[in-house]
């Protein structure tokens, strides 16, 4: 399959655009149906897609095995939160003709925007791809879907779309409702197409916010939700080192090489006392990569980055796997000191996306939180500690500067719940949403208020009896089902 054309993009934007119609009056029911339909889809197909993705990305069967069981139970998650109800936000306010002013009968509701451009991710080919998280949001609220595969797995994105397309059809959707388009310019031409509501984007800095420049820049702006660079800061306390460095350092070398370093919380920034035990045990856990970098764009980058931390002075390779001769990037471990870091702040705090991680050595505690309001956002933030100490100055700024901020493990598993955030400042995302968790279909809705309506236009949610036993908000007050 080439790339789509300009006419395709203008085929099936038409084509959502008219769906959303019926979507946008389907019911929570019916809409989870259609979720659980692909869910089932996939499952079944699950050995004949993984040995495509292990083709196209050298991720290994276990992780992406592991992989279509997350992006299937995440499309059973918006199922179950449609079902619930609370994520339409219904609010009834009645009348109060004798307040001062008079008080009109108020409703309010969230509404699907429409079609949703879902822009793939390379390094999650099943959980942030195709079927992935926003288009199981998307979808959940009644917004249609059309996907801009990745290139870096363009075989594997192309079945996922065929599995999902007759799973819709045969559960009952609309024509429509699910389109996947090709290349670059395609994608592009996607996010300004006039019938695209809102876009949503998993990847790098730059092409985030070029896409976000262009869905700002339309005659009709929209919204656009991109989850962009992450550096995920790590903060170990002098007694946390004391009492469990070695522990510590096998924990880390295991969350910056998953996946060859190629994961958006990975730990690539880690504040550790002078001396520590962490930097000390670390060596004997930095292995050999199991494989290549995603794509050629990505081993690139990651090359210029390790270039960058080189150049600086000061900053030394404190542990690494031996080079081979197949020329996949090993990992290593960069080290400073916090003066070193706090003069070359810019470069050294920079994203390196892939199997490096950088250990800045810190000779006094109190000097850490101002270092750390230097940086910029982040996904996560990571402190480990002892019950000895206070952590709340740390805390206090890295809560500033990152979505999730974690008291013990690390950053690089993102549980798939109703209370998970996966978000954070800029440049982490470009928006304060989240791309994971049941509030991600928060995105592709806007709210609605109705003055003074008949009761027959209403709908169901906001009608005077509960008919579909949702949480809801009445003359001020949260009534449960």
């Amino acid at each position: 399959m080439t790339d789509s054309t300009p006419s395709d993009i203008d085929r099936v934007a038409t084509a959502a655009a008219r769906a959303f119609r019926i979507t946008a009056a389907s019911s929570d029911a019916e809409r989870a149906s259609w979720l659980r339909a692909v869910a089932d889809e996939l499952d079944a197909s699950a050995s004949e897609l993984v040995e495509i993705a292990d083709r196209e990305t050298a991720l290994g069967a276990v992780r992406l095995r592991g992989e279509v069981g997350r992006t299937t139970g995440q499309l059973r998650l918006f199922a179950t939160v449609v079902e619930e109800g609370s994520y339409l936000e219904a609010v009834i306010d009645h009348a109060v003709p004798d307040a001062t002013p008079p008080r009109p009968d108020l409703r309010r509701i969230l509404r699907p925007l429409g079609p949703v451009a879902v822009f793939a991710a390379s390094n999650f080919p099943f959980a942030f791809s195709v079927a992935g998280g926003d288009t199981a949001s998307a979808l959940a609220v009644g917004c249609p879907v059309i996907v801009k595969a990745h290139s870096g797995h363009r075989e594997l994105s192309r079945r996922v779309a065929e599995l999902v397309s007759a799973a819709l059809s045969a559960a009952g959707a609309p024509d429509g409702v699910f389109a996947l388009v090709e290349g670059r310019e395609a994608g592009v031409a996607l996010i300004e197409h006039p019938a695209i509501a809102a876009g949503s984007f998993t990847g790098s800095v730059a092409g985030g916010r070029a896409l976000a420049d262009r869905a700002a820049a339309r005659p009709a702006p929209i919204p656009f939700f991109g989850e962009l660079g992450s550096i995920n800061p790590v903060v170990v306390t002098e007694a946390a080192d004391a009492a469990r460095g070695a522990a510590l350092a096998q924990g880390l070398a295991g969350s910056f090489q998953l996946g060859s370093g190629q994961f958006c919380t990975k730990p690539g920034l880690v504040f550790v006392p002078s001396g520590s035990a962490v930097e000390a045990a670390l060596p004997a856990h930095v292995g050999a990569a199991p494989h290549r970098l995603l794509t050629d764009a990505i081993d690139r980058g990651f090359r210029d980055g390790l270039a960058h931390l080189a150049a600086v002075p000061g900053a030394e390779v404190v542990a690494s796997a031996p080079a081979t001769d197949d020329g996949i990037p090993q990992p290593l471990v960069y080290a400073v000191d916090l003066e070193t870091f706090a003069e070359h702040a810019e470069t050294l705090s920079a994203e390196v996306f892939g199997p490096v991680t950088l250990l800045v050595r810190y000779r006094d505690a109190e000097a850490l939180p101002r270092v750390l309001e230097g940086l910029e956002g982040s996904l996560t933030a990571t402190i480990h500690a002892e019950e000895s100490d206070d952590v709340s100055p740390v805390l206090d700024v890295l809560a500033e500067r990152a979505g999730r901020v974690l008291f013990a493990g690390w950053p690089t598993g993102v549980a798939v719940t109703w209370s998970q955030h996966h978000g954070g400042p800029w440049p982490a995302t470009n928006t304060q949403h989240t791309s994971v968790g049941a509030t991600a279909a928060r995105r592709f809705q806007r709210p609605l208020a109705y003055q003074d309506a008949p009761a027959r236009v209403l709908p169901a949610a906001l009608l005077d009896e509960n008919v579909l036993g949702i949480p809801r908000r009445v003359d001020g007050v949260l009534t449960l089902p």
